[in-house]
């Protein structure tokens, strides 16, 4: 999605469905922390599309997207939860302009922001 050109949550549970139907692994839903409606949005696909099991025992991993901050990975974790294959996929910036620019950080704070981040997402 980007501006203008947004989909409502019906039409994400169908594009979920369609690419279970495809066999794709690993569907990232969304960015749940973005909004209510963003994360409602990918709670229903955890907990739908996340719960079909076809014939011969294929289910898609369900995946939830946030930033390498806490808030964004409990947000994400309790929208796929309900899926039986659930995951959260955190990021960070790291080319060199973002993280003095944005993150006014130095690469080894962005390391460790990193693994903290992977470390509460495990736990």
């Amino acid at each position: 999605q980007s501006p203008g050109a947004t989909l409502t949550s019906s039409e994400k549970l169908e594009i979920a469905r369609q690419l279970a139907k495809l066999g794709v692994d690993i569907i990232e839903a969304g960015f749940p922390i973005a909004s209510p409606d963003d994360f409602e949005a990918v709670k229903q696909i955890a907990d739908v599309v996340g719960n079909e099991v076809f014939d011969d025992g294929y289910v898609p991993v369900i995946c939830g997207l946030s930033r390498a901050n806490e808030k964004d990975i409990q947000r994400s974790w309790d929208a796929v939860k309900g899926a039986k294959l659930p995951r959260v996929h955190t990021f960070i910036a790291t080319s060199p302009i973002h993280m003095e620019s944005k993150l006014k950080k130095t690469p080894d704070e962005v390391v460790a922001i990193a693994v903290n981040a992977v470390k509460f997402a495990k736990s």
